[in-house]
């Protein structure tokens, strides 16, 4: 049984919670577009920039050694949270601009290995017309577009595993979808539209059965969930800091160390190169370092790891079971006239994200309503077109928890959203 933690004491350290919009309090439930920042995380950042901010990797002064550190502190610190530890000098982590950043990273390497680059390790990333690639139709675009585009650059069949009728990633056809032929399967942990838990595990087995790469997009899992990328047996994942109440501009990719050091760079520059030349070839860092070429956001990844170690000193399993109480009350607006939950009704194998559709009302002044009340959540696509054609839809509203939110901030929610359509006439 996860520990008992005082919410109310955690909801206190997030200083912009402390405001009113439109003459109220606000309640923040867009926490699946960008999570707030307790204090630790906003005071780490500041801290860095105050005390030893210099260029990593590259410098003999103190300044540069102890930015160093910390940097590199931040990392182990991150790669703890999602069970990515590895040996000194085997990171498993890449540091990259988020996980749009970390996915691209992916699908420009793999087209780079299609062109013969990397050698002959790297031939296992190639890709070649009669190849497939895998996604479902759940995917947030960062990991629709890059891999489609991979697609057409190398001539590869891009398929897609469907989904129920409640918008699960469906699992009972899997030898139909992921065949012999199958090089790359991507696919999300849990559904940014939806909050639906993806039954990972038996597509991770019949992509590595087939001999596939199995890629998770990680990004609204590592923030509720607990999650152990080794456990998983991933080959590689990408998630974001802004997320799991860190920074902005900057994420991970986590990929198996073996794969790693197959893998060819896709960004190229200062840092990531050992030896450079005029006249041949350039050779290039072990990873992490191959794939972190230019500046990195130091600031940022000790933010990060600031906020990787707050979230497991409260602990993962108290998170999950606290916002299980939050899903609980925000699915009761299914129970309202003319209120379409997109995605699963009953409170299992699922988050604290509630997407819907109010009938007769468009999702942009369903959300300027909800705004009127100092209510924040998301409205629009959620940069996941097909999912919402899957429902028949363009757009929809989406609510979605976080650590500081409060039973009563989704029963704000449902109160304000049983006034919608009668205020607009629906």
């Amino acid at each position: 049984m996860a520990k008992m933690i005082d919410f109310d004491k955690i909801r206190a350290e997030f200083p912009i919670l402390d405001q009113q919009v439109h003459g109220h309090p606000l309640v923040y439930l867009d926490s699946a577009a960008t999570a707030q920042k307790p204090q630790c995380v906003i005071d780490a950042e500041a801290e860095f920039y105050r005390t030893i901010n210099a260029g990593v990797h590259r410098g003999a002064h103190e300044l540069a050694a102890r930015a160093t550190m910390a940097f590199e502190d931040g990392r182990a610190k991150v790669a703890r949270l999602v069970g990515a530890n590895a040996a000194e000098g085997e990171e498993e982590l890449v540091v990259t601009a988020g996980a749009t950043a970390g996915l691209n990273l992916l699908a420009t390497a793999f087209g780079n290995a299609s062109l013969g680059r990397g050698g002959q390790a790297a031939k296992r990333f190639a890709l070649q017309p009669g190849d497939e690639i895998v996604v479902s139709r759940a995917e947030h675009h960062s990991v629709l577009l890059p891999f489609q585009e991979l697609a057409y650059r190398t001539g590869a069949t891009f398929k897609w595993l469907d989904l129920t009728e409640d918008g699960r990633v469906r699992t009972d056809n899997l030898d139909e979808v992921i065949t012999e032929r199958t090089k790359v399967v991507a696919v999300t942990h849990v559904g940014n539209t939806t909050g639906a838990i993806t039954d990972i595990a038996p597509i991770i087995a019949r992509a590595h059965a087939v001999g596939a790469l199995f890629i998770l997009d990680a990004c609204q899992s590592v923030p509720h969930l607990k999650v152990d990328f080794h456990a998983l047996d991933v080959d590689f994942a990408a998630f974001s800091a802004h997320k799991m109440y860190g920074p902005t501009g900057v994420g991970f990719l986590y990929g198996k160390r073996e794969l790693l050091e197959a893998l060819p760079p896709a960004n190229f520059g200062g840092s990531m190169v050992e030896l450079a030349y005029m006249d041949q070839e350039a050779q290039y860092m072990a990873p992490p370092a191959r794939f972190e070429a230019g500046t990195q956001p130091v600031a940022q990844v000790v933010a990060a790891g600031v906020a990787a170690e707050w979230m497991m000193n409260i602990g993962l399993d108290a998170i999950e079971e606290h916002e299980r109480g939050i899903a609980a009350e925000l699915l009761k607006l299914g129970d309202i006239d003319g209120i379409r939950i997109l995605g699963p009704r009953e409170n299992v194998n699922r988050i604290g994200t509630v997407a819907f559709d109010v009938a007769g009302v468009h999702p942009h002044d369903v959300g300027q309503y909800i705004d009127a009340q100092g209510i924040a959540i998301r409205v629009g696509h959620h940069c996941a077109q097909p999912i919402h054609r899957h429902f028949g839809l363009y757009a929809s509203n989406r609510a979605s928890s976080g650590v500081y939110n409060t039973v009563e901030d989704a029963q704000a929610l449902v109160e304000a959203a049983k006034g919608i359509r009668k205020f607009f006439g629906a």
